[in-house]
C-alpha cells in the first residue's frame, strides 16, 4: 500500500518527554479552530453511548467533553505520557465511569473490551503510517455494529507551501514543528477506513492541516 512521501521520516516521538508534553499542555487552547472541530466531532456522536474509548486522552480535554454530552457513558483513556496520565489521573480519580491506561498508541491495542464509539484528537499522527493503518483496523474491531470513530487530526498539506502556511498560523516554521509529527494526505487515510470495512466514511470538518476523519461500523441488520 504506497504512503505519502510528506513527513513520513524518522520513528521520533517526544510525547514521553514530561517538558514537551507539559508545554502542549499550555498551548492547547491556543490551536486555531480547534473548538470548531471538537464541536463537530460530538454532532456526530451517537445518541446512546454505553462505553467509549478515547485514544491518546493526553489531558483529558476530548474525553471531557464527550463525557459531557453523554454523561451516562463509560469511558475508557489511553495514553503512555507520564506527564498526561499524572493529569489524567487527577482529574478522574473519583470517578468511576472513567478507567485510564497506560499504552503506547504504537503497539497493537490491549483487551479493553467493545464500544459504541472510539474518538481521538490529535494523537494517532505521532505513529508511523504503517501502524495508523493497522490502528484502524484495531478500532474498527473494538466497536460494536453501528458504532462510530471520531478522529480529529492533524493531517498532511498538499504542498510544502500550504503545509508552511498552516506552521505560520500556529507561529511555528519547518524547523520549529514538532518532530513526532508523522503527517499523511486525508484522503489516503479515508481510503484505507473504506477497505477496512468502515461505512459512510467521509471528512466532516477541515481547516487547513486540521481533519475530522470518521466511519462507521455497519449494523449487521442493515
Amino acid at each position: 500500500m504506497p504512503v505519502s512521501p510528506s513527513h513520513s521520516g524518522p520513528d521520533v516521538n517526544l510525547w514521553s518527554n514530561a517538558e514537551h508534553s507539559r508545554d502542549y499542555l499550555k498551548r492547547a487552547d491556543s490551536i486555531p479552530h480547534r473548538r470548531e472541530g471538537e464541536s463537530t466531532l460530538l454532532e456526530f456522536l451517537p445518541e446512546r453511548i454505553d462505553r467509549f474509548l478515547d485514544l491518546g486522552s493526553g489531558g483529558g480535554r476530548l474525553l471531557g467533553l464527550v463525557k459531557a454530552a453523554r454523561p451516562s457513558a463509560e469511558a475508557v483513556a489511553v495514553d503512555f505520557s507520564a506527564a498526561m496520565l499524572e493529569v489524567l489521573s487527577g482529574a478522574y480519580r473519583h470517578d468511576a465511569t472513567t478507567r485510564i491506561v497506560e499504552h503506547d498508541l504504537s503497539t497493537p491495542l490491549p483487551e479493553l473490551g467493545k464500544f459504541d464509539a472510539v474518538v481521538s484528537s490529535f494523537a494517532i499522527h505521532h505513529v508511523t503510517h504503517e501502524r495508523k493503518r493497522s490502528l484502524y483496523g484495531e478500532v474498527f474491531g473494538v466497536l460494536n455494529p453501528g458504532g462510530v470513530f471520531l478522529n480529529l487530526e492533524h493531517v498532511a498539506s498538499a504542498t510544502p507551501r500550504l503545509h508552511e502556511g498552516f506552521l505560520a498560523q500556529l507561529d511555528l516554521t519547518p524547523e520549529t514543528e514538532d518532530p513526532s509529527n508523522k503527517l499523511l494526505d486525508l484522503e489516503l487515510q479515508l481510503t484505507w477506513l473504506r477497505e477496512i470495512g468502515f461505512s459512510d466514511v467521509d471528512c466532516h470538518w477541515k481547516w487547513r492541516e486540521l481533519a475530522l476523519l470518521a466511519g462507521v461500523k455497519p449494523d449487521r441488520t442493515t
